[in-house]
């Protein structure tokens, strides 16, 4: 086996689409040697696609008893930090899944933390949630970038904000987020041509409500339970965990056959899976849903990467 130049852990693993993006990008020159995911449906979406079982919660396993690596990826839940002006960093995390993040980090040091999150969580709590995260990975010697970017910006048409955090150990490094690309993809280009019935309005009951409003081809529509919203931009609305969740969070499209919410294939095409990517035979479909929702744009990540490789 050749010896990879940057070994990888990834925690809070989901589907593996922050992973995705970096093997894209390091390609032989990266390893994943450990990986961490608590959803057992994620699980087996993750060892379908990279032949391996995430470990499960992160918060019982010793960092001790993690590999040595160069870089963390964690798309990291975000949490209410308890804090009442103690300002202590890393104890401060304590009781919040950063601080896992936090503890890997404080013993192993690797070269680079690649975090992810939503975009309020640079609001969260008035800001300290945030100040907590960047002045503890500072506490433990990193130098810390963070942008808010927009899947839209990266020739995906889907309107997604996160935060995105990079941190270096080596503060001499001069690091700069990926420029916005023009968007070259259309909706159309991530649609499936044959989709199943069971995809379909038509003849529901939600039909009569929504097919006044549901008329261009060229636009993705959210139900917002009293009416329906359009997008006007021309791109998909941010997928969502809630997709799982039933009722009808699913973004919905107008095609030959009539009004229909998106598959999701169609939604891991939004977030930028190659056609590769694949789910469990009889994972349901709201899990699929949720997984993909919960999960990153890989052309994001991707960019971001190579700037981080042209870093190291």
């Amino acid at each position: 086996m050749t010896h990879s130049k940057y070994k990888i852990i990834d925690l809070f693993a989901g589907i593996g689409g922050i992973r995705t993006g970096f093997e894209n990008v390091f390609k032989e020159e990266c390893r994943v040697v450990f990986s961490s995911e608590i959803d057992k449906h994620a699980q087996t979406t993750y060892y379908l696609n990279y032949n391996e079982l995430p470990h499960g919660d992160i918060t019982a396993i010793d960092e001790k008893e993690i590999p040595s690596h160069d870089i963390i990826l964690a798309g990291f839940p975000c949490q209410a930090f308890s804090i009442a002006g103690h300002r202590k960093g890393f104890e401060d995390t304590r009781g919040t899944l950063f601080f896992d993040v936090a503890r890997i980090a404080k013993y192993h040091k690797p070269q680079v933390l690649f975090l992810e999150n939503v975009k309020g969580f640079v609001g969260h709590d008035k800001g300290n949630t945030f100040q907590v995260v960047k002045q503890t990975l500072e506490d433990l010697g990193y130098k810390v970038y963070a942008k808010v970017l927009n899947t839209k910006d990266y020739d995906i048409p889907q309107n997604r904000e996160r935060i995105y955090i990079v941190a270096f150990l080596n503060h001499a490094v001069d690091f700069h987020f990926p420029e916005p690309k023009k968007m070259k993809k259309k909706i159309h280009n991530l649609l499936e041509k044959d989709v199943d019935e069971l995809y379909y309005y038509n003849n529901k009951p939600l039909y009569e409500k929504i097919k006044d409003a549901v008329v261009s081809k060229d636009t993705v529509y959210q139900w917002r339970r009293q009416y329906v919203r359009e997008n006007k931009n021309n791109v998909c609305p941010t997928l969502t965990a809630n997709m799982g969740t039933g009722g009808h969070n699913v973004p919905i499209i107008k095609d030959d056959k009539g009004i229909r919410k998106l598959t999701p294939r169609e939604c891991a095409n939004f977030q930028g899976f190659s056609s590769k990517f694949r789910f469990p035979k009889d994972l349901a479909l709201s899990h699929r849903y949720k997984q993909v929702g919960n999960s990153v744009t890989v052309s994001v990540i991707e960019a971001i990467a190579k700037e981080i490789k042209n870093v190291l």
